[in-house]
């Protein structure tokens, strides 16, 4: 039997919520993956190379770690049921790892969080100086399709601080941008760092839930592995 603390705080109740949380942080991230603002960018190739995919290692990590919590979580329940301590440190032992490894994806995003934005920066600028190129560069169309899709998809026309040259053009790179809506229109610099912004942001918000979750679970899980080693005929 459980001391009267433990059996209040016994895994078997709660632990089923590791499973539900970490079927959440799945499902997030994999909307991550396939939202199509992201991927409409993410996939294009221009000149041989690949539009940088830096965010979406963030968004693996997310993926790999709402995959483990639910495996992890069902440990915990049937560690739980049995009452054994070499499950239950088993399960532990798993969320320090998924613990320390959030901490570690944290830092390095914290540190890369600007990063992301300005490598597509840098790919649309490529494009767009292609795109604007009077000399008859052979790659000049396939930056105009890859302006198109950035225009498009962001509803965006230019960086903001457009040459003579790309304003007369402008009719061609961005078809549905009238003369006074390329006035209007927000620069894809700007609209770029927005849209990374905010995905950032809820990756963020993702990994503090996670994180507060196992902290919670780790003192839970100790606590009823103290209660099992100390009930009456448990050695």
């Amino acid at each position: 039997m459980f001391p009267p603390f433990a059996s209040r705080v016994n895994p078997a109740l709660w632990t089923p919520q590791v499973v539900l949380a970490g079927g959440v942080i799945l499902g997030v991230a994999l909307w991550l993956r396939h939202d199509t603002q992201t991927s409409n960018l993410l996939v294009l190739q221009f000149e041989g190379q690949q539009a940088p995919g830096t965010f979406y290692i963030s968004v693996y990590i997310l993926i790999a770690v709402g995959a483990v919590m639910m495996l992890v979580g069902f440990l915990g329940c049937y560690g739980a049921i049995q009452e054994s301590q070499c499950l239950l440190g088993t399960f532990f032992f798993f969320l320090v790892i998924l613990f320390a490894s959030e901490v570690a994806a944290a830092i390095w995003g914290f540190m890369n969080r600007d990063t992301i934005s300005k490598e597509l920066i840098n790919f649309y600028d490529s494009a767009y100086i292609k795109a604007v190129d009077v000399s008859g560069s052979p790659s000049k169309d396939a930056a105009i399709k890859v302006l198109d899709v950035f225009h498009n998809t962001l509803d965006c026309c230019g960086k903001g601080d457009d040459t003579a040259l790309f304003k007369q053009v402008a009719g061609t790179l961005c078809p549905r941008k009238s003369p006074t809506d390329f006035v209007r229109s927000q620069s894809c610099h700007d609209k770029l760092i927005e849209l990374f912004s905010e995905k950032l942001h809820l990756i963020g918000l993702a990994a503090l839930v996670i994180g507060i979750i196992m902290v919670f679970e780790m003192i839970f899980t100790m606590v009823l592995c103290c209660g099992i080693r100390n009930s009456p005929g448990v050695y």
